[in-house]
């Protein structure tokens, strides 16, 4: 009997608990310059919603497989395959779908991850470590001891920026919603934790003692990001790489004209698609040092198998979650 494996497919955008099946293939065949993957683990990301639901900016076309992030075992290389051997954990590219048993994908395009890296924090450093590594140096020449404020500062990229912020000699402030997130992003490295409210600014003064802030990073939007913007310095950046509270930018005219403040934004599959390949481990080789280490773990609340994809996207779509929700195969 030939193998097979299991595939979560949509085959309409929608309510991904509604839209989501699972299906049998055939057991991938590599091609002369692929390697055969089997997963080992793929979280489910607000990107992987927006996709199926129809709301990602790129949109896929159906029938498709969700996943934009994920690791795996390399079990099969084509003839022509040099880079990779069987038996290496790899990180998967963006666009193959890795909410499935086993794929094939051009060698080329996987990343070796140090065997020291559990493959749960595999598969999730591909996304957000990646974009906090870019946030911090792809806009503002930071010096050791400057500080970065971010908004939603509990989120995955905001605990990655932190981390390797501290790896970096840069101070952190922290902006959260809750209050009793406040011990829990100190312990993680944060140098200032503070709640979001109108007299933002002042509180972040006084916190530093007035020293000047240069980059802003900003996940939420609307009012949270401008109190973000009014607390840089004159020529300072503010990077958007979300907008959870799903409202604008708002920008007066005053802080172009006066402050002359740059707005920028950071779409990291954009970015990992243009960049080289040494442009790309020039970001993964120190977050894999970092991740030997046991930093960068990203938190997770609950772990599913591909069959309760349902179930799975479901959690994950819940407010106020402690983690993320992964899918974990062939344990």
């Amino acid at each position: 009997m030939d193998k097979t494996i299991k595939v979560v497919v949509y085959e309409t955008h929608g309510k991904p608990a509604e839209v989501l099946q699972i299906k049998t293939e055939p057991w991938p065949k590599p091609a002369a310059d692929e390697a055969i993957v089997v997963m080992r683990a793929a979280p489910v990301n607000p990107a992987d919603i927006n996709a199926i639901e129809g709301k990602y900016p790129a949109r896929r076309e159906v029938p498709a497989t969700p996943g934009f992030e994920g690791s795996g075992t390399v079990v099969e290389v084509g003839a022509d395959v040099s880079t990779v051997n069987n038996g290496a954990l790899v990180i998967l590219p963006h666009n193959i779908g890795t909410w499935r048993e086993a794929v094939a994908v051009k060698a080329s395009e996987l990343v070796v991850v140090p065997p020291e890296i559990d493959p749960v924090d595999a598969a999730m450093l591909k996304i957000n470590p990646i974009t906090a590594w870019r946030l911090l140096h792809g806009y503002v020449d930071l010096a050791r001891g400057e500080w970065v404020i971010q908004n939603a500062a509990n989120s995955a990229v905001g605990r990655a920026v932190i981390q390797i912020a501290h790896e970096l000699g840069f101070k952190t402030i922290n902006i959260v919603r809750r209050p009793e997130l406040i011990e829990e992003l100190r312990a993680d490295g944060g140098d200032v934790v503070l709640v979001d409210h109108e007299n933002l600014r002042d509180e972040v003064k006084s916190a530093t003692s007035g020293a000047p802030i240069r980059l802003g990073l900003n996940s939420v939007g609307g009012d949270s990001a401008l109190r973000i913007a009014n607390c840089l310095v004159f020529g300072g950046t503010v990077v958007s790489f979300g907008a959870m509270s799903l409202q604008p930018l708002k920008i007066p005219t005053g802080l172009l004209i006066f402050k002359d403040l740059r707005f920028r934004g950071i779409w990291i599959n954009h970015w990992y698609d243009k960049a080289t390949p040494a442009e790309r481990m020039a970001a993964f080789n120190p977050l894999f040092e970092m991740a030997k280490r046991g930093l960068l773990k990203a938190k997770v609340e609950k772990s599913y198998s591909i069959d309760q994809a349902g179930e799975a996207v479901t959690d994950a779509m819940r407010d106020k979650r402690s983690g993320k929700i992964v899918f974990q195969f062939n344990p």
